[in-house]
């Protein structure tokens, strides 16, 4: 284990999703990326239990990321890293997720009226989240990139409202992310950053 430079303490409270022994585990080495989500549900208790829930037939598991940031900065780890969790297709295996409680678009989140993602994010949870990617970046020397969901899973899919109209799948962490303030606070680089 790598000597951990001196970073503040950060409190995690530990929860293990009900199947996380289910999910396959990784070499630690091959973990180069984190995916910043955001929950798209009004609050922590309704991610936990979204992400209790049985999805997947045969592996027994469903959606979840790794660590979850309630809006008052509290930590919470659900998946430890040596798991592959459920949170961003064809990236798991390589990737960290980490889902800011932010509403996104819930409820309606396919209706093509319904697509601005407008709650901020608190300044309690950037902190967090700036402070976790220090430590993660620390303790995991091969960690080097770091990307929204957005960026990575850029289906688009019929609106609810209208099926002759598209929208992403995936708009999380959304415009109102502050990439710039969590860039300038830790040693990631952002992957398939878009154009400016």
């Amino acid at each position: 284990m790598p000597v951990l430079p001196d970073l503040p303490p950060l409190p995690v409270n530990v929860d293990p999703l009900p199947y996380e022994a289910r999910l396959e585990r990784r070499p630690l080495s091959q973990v180069d990326l984190v995916v910043i989500h955001c929950t798209e549900v009004p609050d922590l208790a309704m991610a936990r239990a979204y992400g209790e829930k049985v999805l997947y037939e045969g592996s027994g598991t469903g959606n979840s990321g790794h660590y979850y940031i309630d809006r008052d900065g509290s930590l919470h780890r659900y998946v430890a890293v040596d798991r592959i969790a459920n949170h961003t297709r064809g990236y798991n295996p390589r990737s960290i997720g980490i889902e800011l409680v932010n509403t996104g678009r819930y409820p309606r989140w396919y209706d093509s009226g319904h697509q601005a993602m407008d709650e901020p994010y608190t300044p309690a949870q950037i902190d967090t989240l700036v402070a976790l990617l220090q430590r993660l970046a620390a303790e995991y020397p091969t960690l080097r990139w770091i990307a929204g969901h957005e960026d990575l899973d850029t289906a688009m899919v019929e609106a609810t409202d209208d099926p002759s109209r598209q929208v992403r799948r995936k708009r999380d962490p959304g415009p109102l992310f502050p990439w710039s303030r969590v860039l300038a606070g830790v040693p990631l680089q952002r992957l398939n950053a878009p154009a400016p």
